[in-house]
């Protein structure tokens, strides 16, 4: 269960980033995203139909991840992206596929229209001391290689990162101090930043201007269930008054479980981040 005075303390002493001068009108969100493993059912059936029905609900941006998407046809996909003005800034690729078969990732990815590649999620071996720090370096070594390809790379966290502490270090903070931070962003899960019992506030603060690539934002309910944005109490007008400090230009919609028919839950977000002033 989320701890309520981690997400009461996401909107708190925040005001004052507010109050900067020539800012007095409520800044908003530009291009707002959709992860589109939120609607991973739909996508794997129909695709194009899927693509078609989240740029109906006014998303201008997508972010591969599921669904089956890696082993589809990506021209096609690209055509369709196109053809309904959406952008695919980023891509998520996993860790076997991208220690297995480096150069197809980076062909699918560019063929997609992405900038950055994003590592998702970590398996249960790899979270214990010796195997988190077995596959830093790797971390390095993809950031690396995509630099060359013209990409850039980042991480993606759940909430393990946070409460997996061995030898007293998160997982985290290890990411943070073992990987070269000119190469290895952030994708922040601001969820499962705060259902780990983080200071999202406290966490964008230390980052700011160095390494954060993009937010996941999905909300929170009183259980610490997931939910669409805005039915939840996840203050992210109070967050996003620091992208100020930020600089993050990618938000991406993202509800694991998401409820069918899916499209409901997707508009639901969407309208409540296009209405957001901050």
């Amino acid at each position: 269960m989320i701890d309520r005075r981690s997400l009461m303390g996401a909107g708190l002493g925040l005001g004052a980033a507010a109050l900067v001068p020539g800012r007095a009108q409520a800044a908003q969100l530009g291009a707002i995203g959709l992860q589109l493993y939120t609607i991973r059912e739909l996508f794997s059936a129909d695709p194009v139909k899927t693509l078609e029905a989240v740029a109906k609900i006014g998303y201008r941006e997508i972010e591969y991840g599921g669904g089956g998407y890696d082993a589809m046809d990506h021209a096609m996909l690209r055509r369709t992206q196109d053809r309904l003005g959406l952008k695919a800034p980023s891509v998520h690729i996993g860790y076997d596929a991208l220690l297995g078969d480096f150069d197809k990732c980076v062909t699918m990815a560019k063929t997609l229209g992405a900038d950055t590649v994003v590592l998702p999620y970590m398996t249960d071996e790899h979270r214990t001391e010796a195997g988190w720090n077995a596959a830093l370096p790797n971390f390095n070594r993809f950031a690396e290689g995509l630099k060359k390809a013209g990409l850039g790379f980042a991480y993606h966290n759940h909430d393990f990162e946070f409460t997996n502490k061995p030898g007293g270090v998160s997982l985290y903070e290890r990411l943070l101090k073992g990987t070269d931070p000119a190469l290895v962003k952030l994708e922040i899960d601001l969820y499962w930043a705060i259902h780990a019992g983080e200071d999202a506030a406290a966490l964008i603060r230390r980052l700011a201007g160095l390494r954060i690539y993009a937010y996941h934002v999905k909300d929170a309910r009183a259980d610490g269930s997931m939910t669409a944005v805005g039915a939840g109490r996840i203050d992210f007008a109070a967050l996003f008054k620091l992208n100020r400090l930020a600089g993050v230009k990618h938000f991406y919609v993202e509800n694991d479980q998401a409820p069918a028919p899916y499209l409901p839950d997707i508009t639901t977000s969407f309208r409540t981040l296009r209405a957001l002033r901050f």
